[in-house]
């Protein structure tokens, strides 16, 4: 990793926080002429480890993904709260959440992003790696995800 940087410039997802996971999913699925994704929803605080804002949160959502050329599109519907899909969903109602990208070293990633003021919201475990939701709005105008698989 570049000493003082992410090391990526290269978005992977697009997330957009919504209300009707099956509605929006119907609604792209058709005007984009893919197939409608399978609707997950995220594993339990057990296995995730959630924290929000560095508390455990029994928060889930429910997903879906659009693979859209290079990118992955990620539909998020909250399920309970707190998190930063329902506070967003609160405070800005549907819409972009974040931009994701790929990296390693999470934790040195992480350590160098709070040096530069650009704290964690929400982080947790997925099955094969592990994510964290970064406060880089004011710096960058959205929220960023970082993604790091094993």
């Amino acid at each position: 990793m570049a000493e003082k940087s992410l090391d990526t410039n290269v978005i992977c997802q697009i997330g957009i926080v919504v209300r009707d996971i099956e509605r929006t999913a119907k609604a792209y699925a058709d005007i984009f002429g893919m197939d409608m994704p399978k609707i997950r929803i995220t594993d339990t605080e057990e296995i995730t480890h959630i924290k929000f804002r560095g508390a455990p949160t029994q928060a889930q959502a429910r997903l879906a993904f659009f693979q859209m050329g290079s990118l992955s599109l990620e539909l998020i519907e909250p399920v309970g709260e707190p998190s930063t899909w329902k506070n967003f969903l609160d405070e800005h109602g549907e819409g972009v959440h974040h931009i994701a990208f790929r990296i390693k070293g999470m934790d040195k990633v992480l350590e160098l992003l709070n040096e530069k003021g650009i704290l964690t919201i929400q982080q947790g475990d997925y099955t094969g790696g592990r994510y964290a939701y970064v406060d880089s709005v004011l710096a960058l105008g959205v929220i960023m995800e970082l993604l790091e698989n094993y």
